[in-house]
């Protein structure tokens, strides 16, 4: 039998929601059960370009608008960068100025929501930050937060790891929150009841069934790895020419450079020896 596809994989979590528009109703529902529910929606993206599994910094999203003309933008993120956040505005942004046509009414436009699932920790800044695990940003006031322009742009995000180790309340969110973070155990996954999930388990199994299916994902698996060791080769080269300004500038020893620059004593002394030839 073939090893489960990682659903946080985002080629893999793409294909199990856009491939089943009722499946990705649930989770927004879920997602935001204090929400009216939506009954459908139609997938915007449906597809995926070759050359999306192997594009830098490229991020597999679910595009999708419901009967009521909102729209949301839903995609898990498995890797921290400095501007994700920044991003993920820009495009919550782009999506809703792109409802409207030139000459249409501001009337018109609907709500655009972001569903970000995060397989990092986030905020962690204050105790109360390491506390909380389900976020929801909107544009409110800053003194007076219970007045606000509305729900029109939204986004939500979610830490997977603090929200399991934290252990939320049962239900549909702590079920959603298991899948995505204990899928490969069999046992533990037997025991959620939630029937979106036991559907999203059963996809995750045709899927992982499927050899071609499995090629691309560990096609897109690499290309993220790949990104990875880039941005810290990158930030790596970018410490050691901090090391080599010191070492010719200063007077500080190797143990002072490396604290400073975040490199080992050995690689500053290693970085010294090589500038002295």
């Amino acid at each position: 039998m073939n090893e489960l596809l990682d659903p946080t994989n985002d080629y893999v979590f793409k294909r199990l929601f856009a491939e089943a528009p009722d499946l990705l109703v649930d989770l927004i529902n879920d997602l935001r059960p204090d929400l009216p529910d939506i009954a459908s929606v139609e997938i915007l993206n449906p597809t995926i370009e070759p050359s999306e599994l192997n594009g830098k910094y490229i991020i597999l999203d679910v595009l999708a608008r419901d009967g009521e003309g909102h729209c949301y933008n839903v995609e898990i993120q498995v890797r921290r960068y400095g501007a994700w956040h920044k991003r993920g505005l820009f495009y919550l942004a782009r999506m809703l100025g792109d409802q409207l046509g030139a000459g249409e009414d501001y009337q018109a436009l609907n709500a655009t929501v972001g569903l970000h699932l995060l397989d990092f920790d986030l905020f962690t800044t204050t105790e109360a930050e390491c506390k909380q695990s389900v976020w929801r940003f909107e544009m409110r006031d800053e003194l007076q937060p219970s007045i606000s322009l509305g729900n029109i742009l939204q986004m939500n995000l979610i830490e997977l790891n603090k929200a399991d180790r934290l252990g939320l309340p049962e239900g549909p969110l702590r079920a959603w929150i298991t899948f995505f973070k204990h899928w490969q155990e069999e046992l533990t996954m037997a025991n959620i009841a939630h029937e979106p999930v036991k559907k999203a388990m059963s996809r995750i199994r045709e899927l992982s069934a499927d050899e071609e299916t499995r090629r691309l994902a560990f096609v897109r698996e690499r290309a993220l790895r790949d990104e990875v060791s880039f941005l810290n080769d990158a930030r790596r080269e970018g410490r050691e020419e901090v090391a080599r300004n010191m070492i010719l500038k200063t007077e500080m020893d190797d143990a002072a450079i490396a604290d400073i620059a975040k490199l080992t004593v050995d690689e500053v002394s290693h970085l010294r020896a090589e500038m002295k030839h």
